[in-house]
């Protein structure tokens, strides 16, 4: 009992990492390609992946039970739809120097699942998951009201996150199936996007490049490494705990931002993450008590 503890733990820890520093500067050392043929790349080298892993854990038996039923398949496509805005909008921010923002948008995110959750899927609350929602709710404001807009990127991140969350749960299937389905789906549009990128003379990934386009290839695993650690760690230690250490992952991303890349951090915008900061460990205690 105590080994799996610990390798779920270490599992789960190690992928919180990964999100949140390897991968980070890995995607921040191929921002020379633009956030969208970064997202092309990150979908069909997934898929290409998922494909060879899916044929070594001989799953494609639940591959195809899932692609069966029509509503399966319409529902994974909307939610590739949605972790690609979320991965676009990510790559985004880490080009533009915009982690701080990304970090944001990963701290919310369990708290906005949470309120989703409960207007859609009348999921339990309480008192304390109450107050966590209205403390982010008061910092985005703050945000607005001080700093004149609203942290788009951050929001973007966790609303997207969110619904998938929300979504995904129509359908009863494995992380890494699940995302084999959806990145299969997208293939064929990032595949025309990415002739529009080579025919506007705007792609990287290119037989004249063979070493930055060797780079790109590493979007997919960068991508699935984390997501087989995460997932193996759910598995071992469940839902509760998992969740708590994913909060490495914005907690890496913020100090990354503000301490190696020199993102700068106004005293309005400390206020409103000390909201976000309240609302995550009142989050926590709810969680630890599960």
């Amino acid at each position: 009992m105590k080994k799996n503890l610990f390798k779920g733990i270490s599992f789960t820890v190690g992928a919180s990492l990964w999100w949140g520093i390897i991968g980070v500067i890995y995607f921040k050392f191929v921002s020379y390609a633009s956030p969208l043929e970064l997202t092309i790349h990150r979908t069909i080298w997934t898929a290409l992946l998922l494909i060879i892993t899916t044929s070594y854990y001989a799953k494609w038996s639940e591959f195809k039970k899932i692609i069966k039923f029509k509503a399966n398949i319409f529902i994974l496509f909307l939610t590739g739809l949605l972790v690609s805005i979320n991965w676009f909008t990510w790559l985004y921010a880490v080009r533009t120097n915009n982690l701080l923002d990304s970090a944001l948008g990963y701290y919310i995110f369990p708290i906005l699942s949470v309120f989703l959750g409960v207007i859609f899927l009348k999921e339990k609350y309480n008192r304390n998951k109450i107050i966590s929602v209205f403390l982010v709710i008061i910092a985005l404001i703050y945000f607005l009201i001080k700093l004149g807009e609203i942290p788009w990127i951050g929001i973007t991140v966790a609303l997207t996150f969110s619904l998938y969350g929300l979504i995904r749960k129509k359908v009863k299937v494995s992380s890494d199936i699940g995302l084999l389905v959806e990145t299969l789906l997208l293939t064929p549009i990032a595949i025309v996007l990415f002739v529009f990128l080579i025919n506007n003379n705007l792609n990287i990934f290119s037989t004249n490049e063979p070493l930055l386009s060797f780079y790109l290839f590493w979007a997919g695993l960068m991508t699935l490494v984390p997501l087989f650690w995460y997932t193996k760690g759910f598995e071992l230690i469940g839902i509760g705990p998992a969740s708590m250490i994913f909060f490495l992952t914005p907690t890496a991303q913020f100090f990354l931002g503000l301490y190696y890349f020199n993102e700068p951090l106004l005293l309005d915008e400390l206020i409103a993450f000390v909201f976000i900061w309240l609302a995550v460990i009142i989050y926590l205690n709810e969680l630890r008590k599960e």
